[in-house]
């Protein structure tokens, strides 16, 4: 990349403009589209591309197409830029006006799809707009401008737009595209060795121990976990995720937690492997059957059997691990008062929900979690609080 100085156009009386000369790849699509792609510093990109902020005239027309910058996402990202050895592969898309200009170089390397040559990007002054607009990036962009680094190179890929309409078409369709199903996501994290925004590394342990419990071979659970490589499982990957995060966060698994994510990942799949198979035990009519045929096996038997195993587990926290025994021993306290498969849930004076109307919501999920938990207290299988 070299700075280069060159005279307005609009004016060659006037002060030179400074401009960025980058080296560049032209393609052309459909009816002349020209498409860019060039490497530039990321601390660069507010110099000549800005972000448009959706909002409504006076007259109710929307002007501009961005959303407002997400602080949360954009500090995961700095975050990660700041990592030791972080990598961001996706191009910023840009929008540029008609003051940006390629010049195909003398000895240009021209192939069946483009040829070689520089960028004249032109840098306005401080009271002048940027000839670029960001169509997709902003909050990678944001990141870039506010990460404690020196430099970093990125890629972006620009065209020319005739207007706002055509920034905001684009913007539609490089944001309509169907993101990477979230289960395929989770999946690949246990196999990621390098650091990662801190949303995935939250995601990576649990992940990890979902894989271990969908595929050890004294698993209970083992491929009845539905995840993209296990499509045929019957219970979601959702609720076994949130089952174990929630037990991360301050149930059994938390304590095997250690500083720096060292983590007792064996203690925790004692742990849950333990309880699971207990439930199969104290269970035996509703474990194994879809989620339409038992609420054992839907997502909110699941998580709210996740605070069951946290409350059984506190009871014999002075134990590295509780036995199966004990899990099993609790879990046929409350047997008698669960509706797997048929009948009513009785959670309280005129609130009687029947076994497959129960519901993977918030509120569903509470209602039965109180209800386990009063039936454990109940039986003096754990402490009142």
């Amino acid at each position: 990349m070299r700075m280069a100085v060159k005279r307005s156009p609009r004016d060659k009386r006037k002060s030179k403009e400074k401009a960025l000369v980058l080296p560049a790849i032209e393609i052309v699509q459909g009816r002349g589209r020209r498409v860019f792609a060039f490497p530039v510093d990321g601390k660069l990109l507010p110099a000549f591309a800005s972000v448009t902020r959706i909002a409504r005239t006076e007259s109710d027309g929307v002007t501009g197409y961005q959303r407002p910058e997400v602080l949360s996402h954009i500090s995961q990202i700095r975050k990660y830029l700041e990592s030791p050895n972080p990598m961001l592969p996706n191009a910023i898309v840009v929008a540029f006006d008609r003051t940006v200009r390629f010049k195909a170089g003398r000895s240009a390397v021209s192939g069946l799809h483009g040829r070689t040559g520089l960028l004249h990007i032109p840098l306005p002054a401080d009271d002048q707009a940027t000839p670029g607009l960001i169509v997709d990036g902003q909050q990678r962009s944001a990141a870039l401008r506010e990460a404690d680094v020196k430099r970093f190179p990125v890629f972006v890929i620009g065209f020319i737009a005739e207007d706002e309409a055509e920034q905001r078409e684009q913007f539609l369709l490089v944001n309509s595209t169907k993101p990477l199903p979230k289960g395929l996501l989770y999946e690949l994290l246990p196999s990621i060795d390098s650091p990662l925004p801190e949303a995935l590394a939250r995601r990576r342990l649990p992940a990890a121990l979902l894989d271990r419990l969908n595929h050890d071979h004294d698993s209970p659970l083992r491929h009845m976990i539905s995840t993209p490589t296990s499509p045929s499982g019957m219970v979601k990957d959702n609720s076994i995720l949130r089952m174990i995060e929630n037990s991360l966060s301050d149930g059994a698994l938390f304590r095997y937690r250690g500083a720096n994510d060292d983590c007792d990942t064996k203690a925790m799949l004692v742990t849950l492997k333990h309880f699971w198979s207990a439930v199969a035990q104290a269970f035996p009519d509703a474990w194994g059957k879809p989620p339409k045929r038992s609420r054992l096996m839907h997502g909110a038997g699941i998580v709210s059997l996740g605070f069951v195993m946290d409350a059984i587990a506190d009871k014999h926290r002075r134990m590295r691990t509780p036995s199966e025994t004990q899990f099993a021993a609790g879990l046929h306290c409350i047997s008698p008062a669960c509706r797997w498969t048929d009948g009513f849930w009785q959670f309280g004076l005129g609130n009687h929900i029947k076994w497959n109307e129960l519901q993977n919501t918030t509120r569903h999920i509470q209602l039965l979690t109180d209800y386990l938990l009063t039936a454990l207290r109940s039986a003096n299988a754990i402490p009142h609080s």
